[in-house]
């Protein structure tokens, strides 16, 4: 039985990553900081029911306290590691800068540091579409150039990328980095704009929109998103000496085992049609509060996922009526409303 050590078990996506690979018979060992960013009684509760199967076991401490880190990672001696952890969120980087240097950027260098020294097979870190910034070329590839990041949290997971690729060419380390999609569905964090309609829509309050509604989103079914990292599991990227055929699309380093990959739904949907499909799950109607463009924001995001395809005969296709049905459902339940 494989162990498959994953940091941010508690949050959003680590939560369904860990259900998905324990059902799939994997030991998983978890690794989290229960920071107080969101609700931590929703993290307790994902955790709860994590902590119900046997083959899976979890750490509560932060990233940037490496002997913590490092005594679990050497405890659970895993054959794969999976870092989803981080500081997320796009505006809490305006305001608090210093939490993605700590979490980011040197809780990302104490994964990569003990994944090189305990030699795993492949590490998975978690990017964001983020990077691509202030590009317009659509859809976004894996190959595009990424130097205009638009917000610190941005710049940071930029970095991990590059910080990351060293590794790989220095110590023939497997990296492959993937880069999310706006992800949504049941369980979610409550900063982000599913959580806030639906709140707002149920609750009969206003419900910010920025930039008019004039914006899309290539939003992302959390499990089709975990059941992508699961298959990129085994896609382990090969050293440039060792490499037999060529894939199309690949973004392989020309320098390392190290490979990018967007995981996205492949589709640009309209802010405004994904309202409506709250909307309409909910059965009610939304109290528009139209807003200017905020800082650090993008018009659009939209991912070419054609090279997850090539690699695991998978893509995510859950469209946002279906996942923001889930999603309500989950939320009435979760909340008895």
């Amino acid at each position: 039985m494989k162990t498959i050590f994953v940091t941010g078990s508690a949050g959003f996506i680590g939560f369904h990553l860990c259900k998905l690979l324990l059902a799939e018979g994997f030991r998983v060992a978890g690794y989290d900081g229960m920071t107080d960013y969101y609700d931590v009684a929703l993290k307790q509760r994902r955790l709860s029911i994590l902590l119900q199967n046997p083959h899976f076991t979890n750490t509560e401490a932060l990233l940037e306290d490496q002997a913590s880190l490092e005594s679990a990672m050497r405890a659970a001696n895993p054959q794969m590691i999976v870092h989803l952890a981080g500081q997320a969120g796009v505006r809490y980087s305006l305001e608090n800068p210093r939490a993605y240097l700590d979490a980011n950027l040197v809780g990302g260098f104490n994964v990569l540091d003990l994944a090189r020294l305990l030699k795993v097979e492949h590490l998975l870190m978690a990017s964001t579409s983020s990077v691509y910034g202030a590009n317009t070329e659509m859809p976004f590839l894996e190959t595009h150039k990424t130097e205009t990041q638009l917000t610190f949290y941005a710049a940071t997971k930029k970095a991990n990328e590059a910080m990351a690729h060293s590794y790989a060419h220095i110590y023939g380390l497997p990296v492959t980095m993937f880069r999310f999609f706006t992800v949504y569905g049941p369980w979610g964090r409550p900063d982000m704009a599913p959580y806030k309609f639906t709140k707002g829509i149920l609750e009969g309050t206003p419900i910010d929109i920025y930039n008019n509604g004039d914006m899309w989103r290539d939003f992302t079914y959390v499990e089709d998103l975990v059941r992508g990292i699961r298959l990129l599991l085994d896609a382990i990227p090969p050293a440039p000496d060792a490499r037999v055929a060529e894939i199309p699309g690949d973004s392989l380093s020309p320098a390392a085992p190290y490979r990018v990959v967007n995981i996205g739904n492949s589709d640009k949907v309209k802010l405004l049609d994904f309202i409506e499909a709250i909307e309409d799950a909910t059965g009610l109607q939304a109290i528009r509060n139209y807003m200017p463009m905020q800082t650090g924001d993008v018009v659009a995001t939209w991912a070419d996922a054609n090279l997850l395809k090539n690699l695991t005969n998978y893509q995510p296709q859950t469209n946002v009526r279906e996942g923001m049905t889930n999603f309500v459902q989950w939320y009435r339940d979760y909340y008895n409303v």
